[in-house]
C-alpha cells in the first residue's frame, strides 16, 4: 500500500522559497511540493521550477502560481502544509496569510536557521538587516574592502534575485560590468552586482546555493554573505553583522524574519545616525538591549556625495530611487532625497502624472511612495516603462539615488546627477578593530 505524501504548497517570492525547497524538500521523498506562490515581486509567476532544478522526484518540475490561488488550491489539492518563505512582511501581514491558511485547511510553518543554512568549508561573515534599506550593501562593502586591506581573498556572495530562466540562473558569478549583460540582469540586480565588481571583488548569485557556495570556495579566503531583504543567511555565520535603521525605529521588532537577524548578530550596525532623530536612535538602543544585549553596536553613518551638485541648486528635480526599498521597503525616502534637500533643489516633480504602463501599477499598489519614482525594472516592459517616465517628466536634473549608473539602462535626456554613498562609522568600535579579531581566529 502507498504511502501518503504530505502535501506542501510554499509561499515565496522567487529567491528564499527555492532555496528551502532545495535544502528541506528536494530529496524528501515523504513530501511532495506541488506548488510555489509568488509575491511581492511583479510577473514571476506563470512560470515553471524546473526539472533541472527540483531533482529526480520532480520530473516535470513545479508550477508557481500567484500567492492569489493559495486558498483555492489548499482545497481543491488538499494541501497539509504551507511554508512561508518570503522576507520583510510585518508580523500582521504574516499571522493574517496563517489564518488564510488555517482556514483553507492546511498547516502554515516558517522555517528555521537550523536546517535551512548550509555550512561553509571557509569562514562566512552574514550581512543581514532588520528592514529592507537599511543600509546592508554600503556594509558588506565596507566589510570587504577591510578584508582585501587586511590581504584575504574575498568573494561575496548574494541573496538570490532569479526572475529569468531559472535554469541559466543555477549558478551566476559577476566579475565584470559585461557580466551583468551577460547574464541579462535586471535594474534591480545590477544595483546590488554593479558596486561590487567595479570595485574589483567577485560576486556570486543564482538559484542552487549549495552548488554556488562550492563554486566560490574554489577562489576565496573568505566568504561574505550580502544578505537581501531582512531575511535569514543561507549559509551559517561564523560571524554575523545585522544592519538597523532609525528612521523606522521599532520595526525591527515587528517585521519577519528582521527580529531573527537582529536576535542572532554578533554586531549591530545603526546606520543612518547623521539623519535620524535622537528619540528613535534612543528608542533604537532600547530594543537592541532587549532582545541582543550582547552584540556590539557599531554606530554609523551613510553620507552622500554627488557628481553634480550644480546641477540640483535652484532646479526643479525628478528623484529617482531604489526600487525595492521604496515598495516592499515601506520608506518614502532615500539618498536621491536627501541630495535634493542637502543641495538646496527649488522643487521635486511629482512623477505620478507622468508614470505610464506598469509603474502605474507600482503606484496603486504602494500608494505610499508619493513624490519619489522608484527605479522599478524587473523586466524589460517595465525598463521601457521607467524610461518613459522620466522622459516625460517636466524637470531640470534627474537626481538618481540608486547604486548604479542608471544612464547606461536607461535614455535619460535631462541632465542627471548621481548620487553615491558609503558606510561611515562613528567613534568606537569600528568594523576594522572588530574584523581583526576576526580574522585573528580563522587565520
Amino acid at each position: 500500500m502507498a504511502t501518503h505524501r504530505k502535501k506542501v504548497i510554499i509561499i515565496g517570492a522567487a529567491g528564499r522559497d527555492f532555496h528551502n525547497f532545495n535544502t528541506l524538500y528536494r530529496k524528501d521523498e515523504a513530501t511532495e511540493v506541488i506548488a510555489f506562490t509568488a509575491a511581492q515581486i511583479p510577473d514571476i509567476d506563470g512560470r515553471i521550477y524546473p526539472p533541472e532544478l527540483a531533482g529526480p522526484l520532480y520530473p516535470d518540475g513545479i508550477p508557481i502560481h500567484a500567492q492569489s490561488e493559495l486558498p483555492e488550491m489548499i482545497k481543491d489539492r488538499e494541501v497539509d502544509l504551507c511554508l512561508f518563505s518570503y522576507s520583510d512582511i510585518s508580523y500582521h501581514e504574516v499571522m493574517s496569510l496563517a489564518a488564510l491558511v488555517n482556514t483553507a485547511g492546511a498547516d502554515f510553518m516558517l522555517a528555521g536557521p537550523k536546517h535551512t543554512m548550509i555550512e561553509s568549508h571557509k569562514p562566512v561573515i552574514a550581512i543581514g538587516a532588520v528592514r529592507t534599506g537599511c543600509g546592508k550593501s554600503q556594509t558588506s562593502r565596507k566589510v570587504i574592502e577591510i578584508l582585501m586591506e587586511k590581504g584575504k581573498k574575498v568573494v561575496a556572495v548574494r541573496h538570490p534575485m532569479p526572475y529569468g530562466d531559472l535554469v541559466a540562473q543555477k549558478v551566476q558569478r559577476f566579475e565584470t560590468i559585461d557580466d551583468l549583460h551577460r547574464h541579462n540582469c535586471t535594474i534591480e540586480e545590477m544595483e546590488e552586482y554593479e558596486p561590487h565588481v567595479i570595485r574589483g571583488n567577485v560576486i556570486y548569485s543564482g538559484v542552487d546555493y549549495e552548488a554556488i557556495l562550492r563554486e566560490a570556495e574554489k577562489e576565496t579566503d573568505i566568504i561574505v554573505w550580502d544578505g537581501g531583504n531582512n531575511d535569514l543567511p543561507f549559509y551559517r555565520p561564523d560571524l554575523m553583522i545585522t544592519v538597523t535603521d532609525p528612521h523606522r525605529a521599532g520595526h525591527e521588532l515587528s517585521y519577519f524574519p528582521g527580529e531573527t537577524t537582529l536576535r542572532m548578530a554578533d554586531i549591530v550596525v545603526i546606520n543612518k545616525i547623521d539623519t535620524a532623530a535622537p528619540d528613535g536612535i534612543q528608542q533604537l538602543r532600547i530594543n537592541i538591549e532587549k532582545v541582543n544585549p550582547k552584540a556590539v553596536i557599531v554606530d554609523a553613518a551613510s553620507p552622500i556625495t554627488v557628481d553634480h551638485p550644480e546641477r540640483i541648486k535652484g532646479k526643479k528635480v525628478l528623484v529617482v530611487e531604489d526600487g525595492p526599498t521604496l515598495t516592499h521597503g515601506h520608506m518614502n525616502t532615500g539618498a536621491g532625497t536627501v541630495a535634493a534637500i542637502k543641495y538646496g533643489a527649488l522643487q521635486r516633480i511629482d512623477p505620478r502624472p507622468y508614470a505610464t504602463g506598469k509603474l502605474l501599477d507600482t503606484f496603486r499598489t504602494y500608494p505610499d511612495i508619493g513624490m519619489l519614482l522608484p527605479a522599478m525594472g524587473y523586466g524589460e516592459q517595465q525598463i521601457k516603462d521607467l524610461e518613459a517616465t522620466i522622459r516625460a517628466a517636466e524637470c531640470d536634473t534627474v537626481i538618481v539615488g540608486t547604486p548604479i549608473d542608471l544612464s547606461r539602462v536607461v535614455s535619460i535626456d535631462q541632465p542627471v546627477a548621481k548620487v553615491g554613498y558609503e558606510l561611515q562609522e562613528i567613534g568606537h568600535p569600528t568594523l576594522d578593530e572588530l574584523l581583526d579579531t576576526f580574522v585573528e581566529k580563522f587565520f
